[in-house]
């Protein structure tokens, strides 16, 4: 083999491994390190949720509703949203910070990261839609939010209904 099959063999060989590593890593996320404190930390994130429950009321099982919740961080450190999932998949659960909309997040763990900055407010809303299981009667769903507040590592938002 001459030396300029050998080179062009190599380039072909390198682009390969490259285009293999590129495909293989495409749409993964970089790993998010959560930053952890104790409770005893003065200088922390911290969770303040004033309701955790409502009721959304009747519904038909083709109905869709939504209920929203504040989460605020009082603390003097960022807080950290870790993961948000739900009780069942017919109920979602999203963030909205800053006028921008999370995706909807269900049972599976969402991976989902984001930053409240201290002072700022965040809204998690839950949307329930029967249809996708189909019930009937007075049943309670949940979102949960997992953050890096040593006080409220996962807080637990509900929702009421009585789907007719």
């Amino acid at each position: 083999m001459s030396a300029k099959a050998i080179i062009i063999s190599s380039i072909i060989f390198i682009g390969l491994i490259v285009g293999m590593a590129f495909l293989f890593t495409s749409g993964q996320k970089p790993e998010v390190k959560a930053i952890s404190y104790s409770q005893s930390d003065t200088d922390r994130p911290k969770a303040e949720v004033g309701n955790k429950f409502t009721d959304i009321g009747s519904m038909g099982v083709n109905d869709e509703k939504t209920a929203d919740f504040s989460l605020k961080n009082t603390g003097t450190r960022p807080l950290q949203i870790l993961d948000v999932t739900t009780s069942c998949h017919c109920t979602f659960g999203q963030i909205i910070y800053k006028g921008t909309e999370s995706q909807k997040f269900s049972m599976n763990g969402s991976g989902f990261v984001s930053e409240i900055a201290p002072g700022d407010t965040a809204t998690v809303r839950i949307t329930y839609i029967p249809s996708i299981m189909p019930v009937s009667g007075i049943i309670e769903r949940e979102a949960y939010v997992k953050t890096n507040d040593p006080e409220n590592p996962r807080i637990i938002f509900s929702i009421q209904a009585n789907v007719k």
